[in-house]
């Protein structure tokens, strides 16, 4: 508990001084009584015109301090560029810090940099011991002549760049040092190769979670079809915090609907909650659930909502708000509370936290608590389609 009071004067001074509150009603299915979310404020964490910073994700420390991780490239729309890309031979992931989850450091200092090309989206995860784990996967740029020399069949982007897969970084100090990259395993139904000739590594945007056992769950994303280019969703399950990773079982497949990004999340009961990207699908947002522990997942279903891709994070009264991007206009952030063991995700109320964006690249957002009232939601946010930078915003719950 003494965590949540260093912040607690800080956020009620924010409160009673922002213009910015909302205040958002919506019936709680356990509960007769109407609960209140308020949108307190938006806040900036990062932004320079130099740089592309996109896809947080965020966790707090057992010190109370908050690590921040993003990707960050150069804006090449400064070197001529007539826009952006999410491929870039120039990107690394790099971190902030703060002690309150408002006010954060200047500048973001280096986290990694992979050897052979550019990382993508960087995704925390701190174990029960303090360890953090932070999952990546990387593109490389090859010229089109020497790309008709890799083994086949790959993923390439019309910009030329090559798939490199998935892999893992992992800090002992608080994230003061990293170590690293570890390989996860290459799991069966990847059909692709890496520009090295080797089985793509699993990989993956989205939350991973240590269940109540000490497992660590991470659900992967696995190209399964070349003609027409298709991915499915699958869960890979490490005993020994996240060193090495073994293949449990299918969670999202289908013969026409793609399945990616993807966050899991165990409930209080012990479910495996999977909620899931689909493309080709109406851009609707996908959960899968798990009563076996992970052993095998239920037919997947879409949660009758737009959005992508989804976090899960339990409150402190075992309440789930669930954060996504919304790229449709109005482009923006959304948010849902659901009951503990996130079976009214088709009833729970909408909460619209930004519909101000500039265009459909932003959000990627990921929540954390800062005290028992409070959460702090991420994310990626433009203005006008203008510079890519890391924004937050403060709720009530």
């Amino acid at each position: 508990m003494k965590i949540f009071c260093v912040n607690f004067l800080l956020i009620v001074s924010i409160i009673f001084n922002s213009p910015d509150s909302i205040a958002i009603s919506f019936p709680n299915p356990s509960d007769s009584s109407q609960r209140v979310v308020e949108k307190v404020k938006d806040i900036m964490i990062y932004h320079d015109e130099r740089y592309y910073a996109a896809f947080p994700s965020i966790v707090r420390k057992p010190d109370g301090e908050f690590l921040l991780s993003f990707r960050r490239s150069p804006d090449r729309r400064n070197f001529g560029s007539k826009g952006y890309s999410h491929t870039d031979p120039n990107s690394y992931l790099v971190q902030m810090t703060s002690k309150d989850g408002i006010h954060w450091s200047a500048e973001p200092e280096l986290l990694y940099a992979h050897d052979f090309g550019g990382s993508q989206d960087p995704c925390l995860l701190q174990l029960s011991d303090g360890t953090l784990l932070c999952t990546s996967y990387g593109w490389t740029q090859i010229n089109e002549e020497d790309r008709k020399n890799l083994q086949t069949p790959n993923v390439t982007t019309g910009s030329g760049y090559v798939f490199l897969g998935g892999y893992l970084v992992r800090s002992s100090d608080g994230g003061k040092s990293w170590k690293g990259p570890y390989y996860p395993p290459h799991i069966q139904p990847e059909i692709n190769f890496t520009p090295t000739g080797n089985p793509v590594p699993a990989y993956n945007r989205g939350a991973l979670y240590e269940g109540s056992d000490g497992r660590v769950f991470w659900v992967v994303a696995s190209h399964d079809q070349q003609s027409p280019s298709k991915t499915s969703n699958h869960l890979l399950i490490s005993n020994d915090k996240g060193f090495t990773w073994q293949y449990s079982c299918p969670v999202a497949v289908d013969d026409e609907v793609v399945f990616n990004e993807a966050s899991v999340y165990e409930t209080p009961k012990g479910d495996i909650v999977a909620f899931i990207r689909s493309g080709k699908y109406e851009d609707q947002a996908v959960i899968a659930r798990s009563t076996d522990g992970g052993k095998s997942f239920g037919p997947w279903k879409s949660m009758g909502f737009k959005g992508h891709p989804l976090q899960a994070l339990r409150l402190p009264d075992n309440r789930v708000l669930l954060v996504y991007g919304y790229r449709h206009e109005p482009y923006g952030i959304r948010a849902r509370i659901l009951n503990a063991e996130c079976t009214d995700f088709e009833t729970a109320e909408e909460i619209i936290l930004r519909d101000d964006g500039g265009s459909g690249d932003i959000g990627y957002p990921w929540a954390v608590v800062l005290d028992e009232n409070y959460a702090l939601v991420t994310y990626y946010f433009n203005k006008e389609n203008q510079t890519r930078h890391i924004a937050g915003t403060i709720i009530k719950f």
